[in-house]
């Protein structure tokens, strides 16, 4: 019976999970109420309670959990694209995906665009820099390596370059005049591609 009630358990929480997530990215963080995703989930508050201490925490896990698929895809990409005659191959590769991501709606809303309210900016920063700034930073490092930049510059141009990324992030999901995904991407790879 205990096994049960873990496996109950877990199904609560994923259909939570998923849910929210829904409901964050069609009616954003504030307009959704912690009695929406219980109908939504057909369960009550204090099975949500029990999974998740607030309304806010369960926002963060579905924040991480967007972003961290989002690194996996990028990863996953990255090392695909790898070419023994185009060093920054691998490097963009990675890029274009979270440009991708960047397109999506359920993306925009929950993390480029309610992410900083709910987390507040410097919240938002450390999150994001504590999961992509590995990726980044090792497409510098990696560059480096082929002697493409000076080893001097490899953290400083990874924090540069992640913001840069997160800066066109911003502006897709306010769908600002002249961005598309396709020139950002193609002003984002001659830059990178300038880079020594």
């Amino acid at each position: 019976m205990a096994r049960r009630s873990q496996i109950d358990a877990k199904k609560t929480r994923q259909q939570l999970l998923a849910d929210a997530a829904h409901l964050f990215s069609t009616q954003g963080y504030s307009n959704t109420s912690v009695a929406d995703i219980c109908t939504a989930s057909s369960t009550t508050k204090g099975a949500l309670f029990h999974h998740f201490k607030s309304k806010q925490s369960l926002f963060l896990e579905i924040w991480t959990n967007l972003q961290v698929a989002m690194d996996a895809e990028a990863r996953e990409a990255a090392i695909a694209a790898r070419s023994l005659t185009d060093p920054y191959s691998a490097f963009l590769a990675g890029c274009r995906v979270y440009l991708k991501y960047a397109t999506r709606r359920d993306y925009q809303k929950i993390v480029l665009i309610d992410g900083p309210s709910v987390l507040g900016m410097k919240g938002w920063y450390e999150e994001d820099h504590a999961l992509g700034s590995q990726n980044v930073l090792a497409g510098v490092r990696y560059l480096a390596k082929k002697g493409i930049v000076a080893e001097a510059h490899v953290e400083a141009l990874a924090v540069m370059l992640q913001s840069a990324l997160n800066g066109v992030g911003f502006a897709l999901s306010r769908e600002e005049d002249g961005v598309t995904p396709e020139k950002v991407y193609s002003a984002f790879e001659a830059m990178v591609r300038s880079l020594r």
